[in-house]
């Protein structure tokens, strides 16, 4: 099973428009309930690996010009899905 966490975004996320939260969180929810494998396979959250100091981490499209980043830890029974920042991205 997998859950996401969202308690370091939690003040970012008020600073961000209500369609990004809102796309954060039907993100968020396909992942709770089918599973953060199944939802990699989306195309449309071009979910990919980072590197550099970022190693580790993964990072989601919510927009053209906003991404989230997430970690995985794996608690027993429980995959947790932490997510570690919602940022404006520069292209």
């Amino acid at each position: 099973m997998d859950k996401v966490v969202f308690d370091k975004v939690h003040k970012q996320l008020k600073r961000v428009p209500d369609y990004v939260v809102d796309k954060l969180l039907a993100w968020a929810m396909s992942v709770e309930m089918k599973g953060l494998r199944e939802v990699r396979k989306i195309p449309g959250y071009h979910d990919e690996p980072l590197k550099g100091p970022r190693q580790g981490q993964r990072s989601i499209r919510l927009t053209k010009s906003y991404r989230a980043i997430y970690e995985e830890e794996h608690d027993g029974t429980v995959n947790l899905v932490i997510l570690e920042e919602v940022n404006h991205h520069d292209y």
